[in-house]
């Protein structure tokens, strides 16, 4: 019993010392973050623990902080990677430790801070015999200073070395004089140049002096190495300094451009190099002159000796660049191949890159770039003369290159930016570039990170044209570099904008003088002839007073005329860039650059909004026209009808049936929005031809006149003028086509509604009167031959059959004419009667106090409709001699101006009209106003979206708003004026 009781406690207490143990506890996986500097002096940082391990005896943490050494005074005895042991050296005041730590040794004089033997200026410190064995006591074995070894301790002061030449060349000896400069380890002689320098750089963008250490260590030394010695590498790097210092220049004569230009003067004696006068002998070539206002020199002057041509065997479009690289330091590198990305910072395909190379090609190529991989790919700049490599000289002695100037927007002449202007005096042309400098913008050391980095965010290479050129002759191109300081703050998250690309441009003033003398000639045009449609509307109301309408309605004609004057203006001028920028051989013009495109942009948004305004006008007085249908059908017997209120039945003249004009008005209500060209088709087609077969390709801003590209390769930006011309083009080819197609064929061999719509009037027997203006409109005679129409399908058949075999008059108007359609001028008296007619119902619209309201508004609409029908009938029947007409041809030239010479004072004037103008006050008449309408809606908004696509919805949806609006409206202005209820409006 007590046996299995102790049992049972031992199993107990086990089960809860397991618990307690590590073995049963989750595993942990985190550590204690420790670096190097939070060792102290006794300990180092182990790099595989990744952890702080105390040192060993007499031992301390190393520089590194990752090993251990010696303390001051001791050997080490052994060394097995981090393990060491030391010894301590005999005691003693010349007593040291070799300056490997691996021996003790007696010292010839004092000791240094970390133990080691110390000797005198001039001296070098021998430990060990030629055999390699540890002396007793070391030796300070002095340097030869003299000729002729010229030796002096090298920097680790243990050995001898030959002095540099500057000393020797200065003072014939190791050191240099008190009439001598000492600069950067070097010795020099007297000169003119400053005896301190500006190391500093000031960062325009950031308002930040920066105390270069590169500037400091090395730009007084290589200033003076190149004027006293000539030395071609320390003058290359005095260049590159300048360069990185933006080439600015001031009243300073210290700073990197100021130490150039004075060595540049000095060395005058030296000549030009290669017979370039701004190239002086050993010197780097900088500037164009020492003074702005040589720009034009350099670009204008010559062209280049080979034109460039698009197409044919002669094609000549590659422009070879070549540069010759220096690095930072003075170093010549190699001549390379501008083309392959060296001058593009955005990573792209080498076809890519390459294509900004082709002559013609407008190149544009942006993105953003990380900080820290342009700091990783530039640590030190690179520094590029370019050159064009124009073929075979004339000595035929080999390649001739030709130098590309620079347009540095950054460089500073007296404190003024004078490169950033537009007058080319003013400019002041310079010569080596850099990409990425992150180098000078170091302070304290030149392995720290920099402070300010200076990065070629816009590089943009640009030709210009020669005047009046036939052969593609072109002046030397200009690069134009504008750089931007970065505040380095986070490495790993700030990002740089760059971009470069390539512009092609010619003097566009002739072509703009052109333009501004076609609008002003044209514009004078379109105002006579709004005049004349002024005129013409005068007359058409009767009305002989000018007033404030009678100038808003010649402003509104003014409006499109003049939308029609700036529509072909700009389409003219589209057609011609495609066509003979496309098409030309040898380069005689170049597209306009998108700044210059915007006088071009702001005649294309004057047009649509002229033509939107002549569009509307046009649209609201279709929807505001008078029109009345008059039915000749007489009743054909008598009919017994109850009285009402007496009840009493009367034979009365049967009722005529009202179908026949409610048929013509659904019809007149069908054919109002009716157009030569389906509007689907023509969006579809659009499309179809600009996406699908490749034309909108013809609008790149390139020579190529290749409908389709392949995908990988580059596609240049639009010209805004190449997009409008194809998009112009292709809209109204299509429509054109359609038109005709129309014309020609559907309506000839399918269907014409316009004609058909006439037949109708005569087969319902049934007239049309429109008023487009209040005394000037349109009438088609539909009075049936057969002298009724409401009668049933035998009797209909045997009239038409008795039409089509002419034994029945003919339907025109007069005896023996066809003609049914007229144009009609009315006199006021005419008018005047027709407006009391309807008097009653335009009160009922009016004020209250002027509305009857006892009268039953149905029947007051029921006595006016009979009325006017009788009235216009009687009209038409010569029965008013104080209201009558006469039938007349128009003339000629009154069918060109668009009035009528005649005024009618007494009779009215029915002139024949075989052309059925009443479509005037329909869609179909006005097409060429809806497709240029349409046209420019397109062009508009691909210009503002540059989509093809989107454009193409957004127009296809306008036609349909307004098509709508134009039906809804159209209908309700046809059952008002007509008196026919719109619920048969269907």
């Amino acid at each position: 019993m007590a046996t299995g009781t102790l049992s049972v406690l031992f199993c107990r207490f086990f089960l809860f010392c397991l618990l307690k143990s590590s073995i049963y506890k989750g595993q942990r996986f985190s550590i204690l973050f420790q670096q190097p500097s939070d060792c102290g002096v006794d300990k180092f940082f182990d790099t595989s623990s990744l952890s702080c391990v105390k040192c060993g005896p007499n031992q301390i943490r190393g520089k590194s902080g990752t090993i251990c050494v010696c303390q001051t005074g001791f050997r080490v005895v052994s060394s097995n990677g981090p393990a060491i042991t030391c010894q301590q050296c005999p005691a003693g005041a010349k007593s040291g430790v070799t300056r490997d730590g691996y021996g003790c040794i007696t010292c010839p004089s004092g000791l240094s801070e970390d133990g080691t033997c110390q000797c005198p200026a001039g001296s070098v410190l021998v430990e060990r015999a030629l055999n390699g064995s540890l002396l007793e006591e070391a030796v300070c074995q002095p340097c030869n200073s003299t000729e002729p070894a010229y030796t002096a301790p090298d920097s680790a002061g243990i050995r001898c070395a030959r002095c540099h030449d500057s000393f020797i060349n200065t003072s014939l000896s190791c050191t240099c004089g008190a009439t001598q400069v000492s600069v950067g380890g070097l010795c020099f002689p007297p000169n003119n140049l400053p005896t301190s320098v500006a190391s500093n750089i000031i960062y325009n963008q950031l308002a930040l002096p920066v105390q270069s250490v590169w500037f400091s260590r090395y730009l007084h030394s290589s200033a003076l190495s190149c004027l006293v010695f000539s030395n071609l590498t320390a003058c290359q790097a005095l260049g590159n300094m300048c360069v990185m210092n933006m080439h600015s220049l001031s009243s300073t004569n210290n700073d990197a451009c100021g130490l150039y230009n004075n060595v540049f003067r000095a060395t005058a004696a030296l000549g030009a190099a290669q017979s370039i006068s701004y190239w002086r002998v050993n010197l780097p070539w900088l500037f164009y002159g020492d003074q702005p206002g040589l720009a034009s020199r350099a670009l204008r002057t010559e062209a280049l000796p080979a034109g460039f041509t698009f197409k044919g065997a002669q094609k000549n479009t590659n422009i070879n660049f070549i540069a010759a690289v220096y690095n930072a330091r003075g170093d010549f590198l190699k001549w390379e191949t501008i083309g392959k990305g060296n001058l593009q910072l955005c990573p792209d395909s080498a076809r890519r890159l390459g294509a900004a190379y082709t002559f013609g090609m407008s190149y544009k190529q942006s993105c953003i770039l990380s900080l820290s991989e342009m700091l990783t790919a530039f640590p030190e700049p690179l520094f590029y003369d370019i050159f064009m490599d124009v073929g075979q000289g004339s000595s035929n002695r080999g390649r001739n290159l030709l130098s590309v100037p620079v347009q540095n927007l950054n460089l500073q002449f007296n404190e003024q930016f004078v490169n950033q202007g537009s007058n080319m005096n003013n400019w002041f042309l310079t010569r080596r570039i850099f990409l990425v400098d992150a180098l000078s913008g170091r302070e304290g050391s030149l392995t720290s990170l920099p402070k300010v980095i200076r990065v070629a965010t816009s590089i943009k290479i640009s030709f210009q044209l020669v005047p009046s050129t036939l052969k593609g002759e072109v002046y030397p191109p200009l690069i134009s570099v504008s750089y931007s300081d970065i505040l380095v703050s986070n490495v790993n998250t700030q990002t740089v904008p760059v971009s470069f690309s390539m512009e092609y441009e010619m003097d566009q003033s002739e072509a703009l003088v052109k333009t501004d003398i076609a609008v002003g000639v044209l514009g004078g045009i379109s105002v006579l002839y709004a005049l004349l449609k002024t005129a013409s509307w005068k007359r058409r109301i009767a009305s002989p007073i000018i007033d404030l309408t009678t100038v808003l309605k010649f402003l509104l004609f003014y409006a499109g005329d003049l939308a029609n004057v700036f529509f072909i203006i700009t389409m003219g001028t589209g057609i011609y860039w495609l066509i003979f920028y496309k098409a030309q051989q040898f380069v005689s013009v170049l597209l306009p650059l998108p700044k210059q495109e915007e006088k071009f942009i702001t005649y294309v948004a004057c047009a649509f909004a002229l033509k939107a305004i002549q569009f509307l006008h046009k649209l609201v007085h279709q929807l505001s026209v008078d029109i009345f249908l008059i039915d000749w059908e007489r009743p054909r017997g008598k009919s017994t009808r109850t009285l009402e209120g007496t009840g009493d039945p009367k034979n009365m003249p049967s009722p005529v049936s009202i179908w026949r004009t409610y048929f013509v008005a659904n019809e007149w209500n069908e054919i109002q929005t009716i157009r030569k060209i389906n509007p689907t088709f023509q969006v579809a087609a659009v499309l179809f031809f600009l996406e699908v077969v490749g034309f909108a390709n013809l609008a790149l801003r390139d020579p190529s006149s290749d409908l389709n590209r392949e995908p990988e390769a580059y596609y240049p930006p639009w010209s805004l003028i190449l997009r409008y011309g194809v998009a112009t083009t292709v809209w109204l080819v299509i429509g054109f086509l359609q038109m005709i197609f129309f014309t020609v064929f559907y309506e000839r061999f399918v269907e014409d509604k316009i004609r058909q719509f006439v037949d109708l009037c005569s087969i319902s027997n049934i007239s049309v009167l429109l008023f487009s203006h209040r005394c000037f409109g349109y009438y088609i005679h539909g009075r049936s031959v057969h002298g009724h129409a409401d009668t049933n399908m035998e009797e209909m058949n045997i009239n038409l059959r008795r039409e089509g075999e002419n034994l029945c008059g003919q339907r025109g108007l007069l005896p023996n004419t066809d003609t049914q359609t007229f144009q009609v001028a009315i006199t006021n008296r005419l008018r005047q009667q027709y407006d009391r007619i309807l008097e009653p119902l335009s009160r009922r619209n009016g004020p209250m106090r002027l509305v009857d309201a006892s009268a039953n508004p149905f029947d007051q609409s029921v006595k006016a409709y009979h009325t006017m029908n009788r009235f216009l009938g009687s009209v038409i029947d010569h029965a008013h001699r104080e209201l009558d007409y006469i039938v007349k041809d128009k003339l000629i030239l009154e069918r060109l101006a668009g009035m009528e010479f005649m005024e009618p004072n007494d009779k009215s004037i029915f002139y024949n009209d075989e052309s059925h103008s009443f479509s005037d006050v329909l869609y179909y008449g006005n097409e060429a106003t809806l497709l240029i309408f349409d046209t420019l809606f397109f062009c508009i908004v691909d210009l503002s979206s540059q989509n093809f696509i989107l454009a193409a919805v957004l127009t296809y949806m306008q036609q349909l708003i307004f098509q709508l609006i134009r039906n809804i409206f159209g209908r309700r202005n046809l059952a008002t004026k007509t008196l026919v209820d719109k619920r048969f409006l269907i």
